[in-house]
């Protein structure tokens, strides 16, 4: 089918390969491997036992059922070790060989070169003892020298190897040269590479896998990304120049956006070599076991992979969002347009924290709020409705009694002129709405020493005021110039700036409150209980409907 799309040339060379790869072709199943990343790799023993029966009965040749690793940092299911006590307690069908995957990384951070005490004979023993027949090695090129000699002995220990080169997109025709040459020299049975990005399309499929035939002669694979819905073509574009082993996930399951489906790639080969295989039992397995965890952690594409796809980001990070529920839309799309320019190749969980902008340690600020705020009540709008639905009371209320009013990130329903400051402390939000606070005519006062040189930068030509914050856990105390808050909402680096500053009394307006199930209104609600629970603070009251465990009077009475 998708050969008639190719040019002639290549398509007298695909009908060829094809000839020549048919009874070479494997196919690898990585579901429980590539899937781990969003339960943990725990999966039930018993729909382990069910999957690898219908991998049998589709004629699968390799199972990658998990990582094999030391690393013991946090509690991880069976198949982020899938060691060989747990392997000889599941029912392995005898047509199916079992994979496991190693990261590369920390091939090389351990001792696995030394030939006495090595970490590499608590992970591999001879494969005549195992039940493991492939082991593939992931790694990047700049990892690929000192992975290499671990490999082999990991080869003469009677295993087959395999290496995948990862973010195969960034790496040049030169780079692909001595990857192979390297390959050649120590052995290895087959190569990989790995679309981490998600970023290819068909023509960059075709140019890699013409390069590495150029400088390999034996099996070659391909793991590719759905971020762009291209995983389907790009493995058969690569299928029909010559790569000979493909990876597949059922219904996709894999980190970020996911793989190849495993239940179309079988229907594909299926036509295309007529193999004929039982895909009954693989229906069941999606419908009943795989769709109902889909729906529970959402993978697959959308638009924000389709990006990250587009601009070559790692689709951790977007998963990591994602999965985290407490980044709006915006603040996505926002990290999506940093990283493009920061560089998001490479996911790091601590690159994620930044973006959340936890602000630990002390963090002086040069702005002191009593100046404007001492012995005054405060006016706090949040950017709930409320605040445009009572728009004219809330006015009033503003031009009668002469508030402080603090308006929170670009919340705009209330006249300009009669917010005295803007406040906000979320680098995401900074990001977010950094355009537009250079057209709002109050100042802003935000921890600009804290930030970094990235969002600095885009604050140059904003007036500002600079108040220091330090978020630490379950606590507030106020300071002249800074204050430490238990969070980097907007609303807590607000109280700590009206309380700093001395004010008598604070109202909020426009704090509504997310509905009961909402992860976010339990943060609040804990906020303003921890808040509530000072012995030295201002008083707080909501002077509009709210949702929120907080003394409420309503604006029309004041």
């Amino acid at each position: 089918m998708l050969i008639n799309s190719l040019k002639i040339e290549d398509r007298i060379i695909s009908i060829y390969t094809l000839i020549m790869i048919k009874n070479k072709l494997k196919i690898l199943d990585c579901t429980l491997r590539d899937g781990g990343y969003y339960n943990n790799w725990n999966f039930d023993i018993e729909l382990i036992n069910k999957y690898l029966k219908v991998m049998s009965d589709i004629k699968v040749d390799y199972v990658e059922i998990g990582f094999r690793s030391g690393e013991k940092k946090e509690f991880r299911g069976a198949c982020a070790y899938t060691t060989d006590e747990f392997l000889n307690n599941l029912k392995i069908p005898n047509n199916l060989k079992i994979a496991v995957m190693i990261n590369g990384a920390e091939l090389i951070k351990n001792d696995f070169l030394r030939k006495k005490n090595s970490s590499l004979n608590n992970l591999f023993k001879p494969s005549k003892f195992s039940k493991v027949k492939l082991v593939r090695i992931a790694c990047h090129f700049s990892e690929i020298y000192k992975v290499m000699p671990v490999a082999s002995r990991i080869k003469s220990l009677g295993y087959k190897v395999a290496i995948n080169l990862m973010q195969i997109s960034d790496r040049t025709k030169n780079e692909i040269q001595k990857f192979c040459n390297l390959a050649n020299k120590y052995n290895m049975d087959a190569i990989y590479f790995a679309d981490s990005t998600g970023s290819l399309n068909r023509d960059q499929t075709l140019h890699i896998v013409k390069n590495f035939k150029k400088n390999w002669n034996k099996d070659i694979g391909i793991h590719a990304h759905d971020n762009m819905d291209m995983a389907m073509e790009n493995a058969m574009i690569a299928l029909n120049n010559g790569v000979n082993w493909i990876d597949a996930t059922v219904l996709g399951m894999g980190r970020g956006p996911g793989n190849v489906k495993t239940e179309n790639l079988v229907l594909e080969l299926e036509k295309k070599f007529k193999r004929k295989v039982n895909y009954n039992n693989l229906i069941k397995l999606v419908e009943n076991d795989f769709f109902p965890m889909k729906n529970k952690y959402g993978w697959g594409s959308n638009v924000y992979y389709y990006l990250s796809g587009l601009y070559g980001i790692h689709p951790s990070f977007i998963q990591g969002m994602l999965g985290a529920k407490t980044f709006s839309s915006d603040e996505i799309l926002a990290v999506i347009d940093n990283l493009k320019t920061e560089g998001g190749k490479k996911f790091s969980n601590d690159l994620i924290d930044t973006y959340k902008q936890y602000f630990v340690g002390k963090g002086k600020g040069k702005y002191q709020p009593f100046k404007n705020i001492k012995n005054k009540d405060v006016l706090i709008l949040g950017s709930g409705p409320g605040v445009k639905a009572h728009k004219i009371a809330l006015e009033s209320f503003i031009k009668k009694y002469k508030p402080f009013v603090i308006a929170l990130n670009t919340q705009n329903s209330i006249k300009s002129k009669l917010i005295n400051i803007r406040a906000v402390c979320n680098t995401l939000r900074l990001l977010t709405d950094h355009k537009s606070f250079k057209y709002l005519p109050q100042k802003l006062i935000l921890p600009y020493q804290r930030l970094s040189n990235l969002i600095k930068d885009k604050f140059k030509k904003v007036k500002k005021l600079d108040f220091g914050v330090e978020v630490k856990n379950n606590t507030f105390k106020f300071m002249k110039s800074s204050a430490v808050i238990p969070n980097t909402l907007a609303i807590s680096y607000a109280l700590g700036i009206a309380n700093s500053g001395k004010a008598k009394k604070i109202y909020i307006a426009g704090f509504d409150g997310y509905e009961a199930e909402d992860p976010k209104r339990r943060e609040m609600d804990e906020l303003f209980s921890l808040y509530q629970s000072l012995n030295k603070k201002a008083e707080l009251s909501s002077i509009t409907p709210t949702k929120y465990k907080v003394k409420s009077i309503s604006v029309y009475a004041l």
